[in-house]
């Protein structure tokens, strides 16, 4: 089984084909970029350990060789220059998302295959997505707030010092500045949060700020996000190749779920084989209904700003294409997508 990572000579992408490798979960990873020297570097590293987790096939592909795989995951972003607006960033990555959407339906990206979505913003692309792919609604899945929700969780198990496996907690809504903590059903090892010795309300502010401020303190610190979405993209595809019925916080179309629907953001989904298995109503707190109501009308207004421009849908000519970025734009990850030639690209090399 093929997996293929568009942007996967970056440090989201390459940190997705690791996790994927340690997992043993496929047996080949196809790792497109605009830079395919740092994907042929990634790929060849990986190569280096195929001993030791099943002798996986890792190699630079094309984009014909991405369509033909059980998963397609987009990686692929742009940065934002020191005088652009939020705005002006989400535009010219809706643009670079679209030619790579495009790209693929181009190239044949088949029905049946899924389409991963982390780029950002994630709920605003994985709505073009499933509107632009020619793929069911149920075959795109955003990565949504669930590295949210495993930081979330993480966190709150280094306040209290206990295992992060035993804290279940979860972050709905946008994975952006609208997130919605579920303080409502957050426990640990069955136990509500709220009754936990030393927990109060200041523990749970600070926790929910080093959780919304995680992505901006690891680029401070390291420029990016790398290690721990490698892990949740790992945890998506699983889920799907595996049919595990996992119930994840993913970004999907909402069909009404809490009254949303027409937009895409994470409520708990259980994915598996065919994608989206079932989006679940579980118990809230009026405040948090409240709050998930709010995240999905502030992806609106994004989308119809957006949508109020003419957006860059077709492929870009024969002599040059914008194909994926040595990185991604989650949590500001530094990546700069750039205007290669096409035989830059389109030679697999495999290793």
């Amino acid at each position: 089984m093929r997996v293929s990572i568009i942007g996967g000579g970056g440090l989201v992408g390459s940190s997705a084909a690791y996790a994927l490798q340690c997992a043993g979960l496929v047996s080949e990873i196809c790792l497109v970029d605009a830079n395919p020297d740092a994907a042929e570097g990634h790929a060849q590293e990986l190569t280096h350990g195929a001993c030791l987790t099943g002798g996986m096939r890792t190699f630079v592909g094309t984009m014909q060789e991405a369509v033909a795989s059980q998963v397609v995951v987009i990686t692929a972003g742009l940065r934002r220059k020191p005088e652009e607006s939020r705005l002006d960033l989400i535009n010219r990555n809706v643009d670079l998302f679209l030619q790579i959407l495009a790209q693929l339906r181009q190239a044949g990206l088949r029905e049946t295959s899924y389409l991963v979505v982390v780029s950002n913003p994630v709920d605003v692309l994985t709505y073009l997505a499933v509107r632009e792919s020619g793929l069911p609604w149920q075959r795109v899945i955003g990565l949504g707030t669930l590295l949210d929700t495993m930081r979330f969780r993480s966190l709150i198990a280094r306040r209290i010092r206990v295992p992060a496996d035993q804290v279940q907690a979860l972050i709905l809504g946008e994975h952006g500045d609208s997130m919605v903590p579920i303080w409502s059903g957050a426990s640990v090892a069955g136990v509500p949060l709220d009754q936990w010795p030393g927990w109060d309300l200041q523990a749970q502010r600070e926790v929910f700020e080093q959780t919304r401020q995680a992505g901006a303190t690891l680029l401070r610190l390291k420029g990016g996000s790398g290690f721990a979405v490698g892990l949740a993209i790992r945890e998506v595809v699983a889920s799907l190749v595996g049919d595990r019925r996992r119930v994840l916080p993913v970004s999907t179309l909402q069909q009404g779920a809490y009254d949303v629907r027409d937009v895409c953001m994470s409520v708990p989904t259980i994915v598996g084989c065919g994608g989206v298995k079932e989006q679940v109503t579980i118990p809230l707190s009026a405040r948090e209904v409240t709050g998930l109501r709010h995240s999905a009308q502030v992806l609106r207004d994004t989308l119809s700003q957006i949508q109020g421009r003419k957006l860059a849908a077709q492929p870009a000519p024969a002599s040059q294409a914008v194909v994926a970025a040595s990185g991604t734009t989650r949590d500001g990850q530094r990546s700069v997508a750039r205007v290669v030639p096409r035989a830059a690209w389109q030679t697999p090399r495999a290793v």
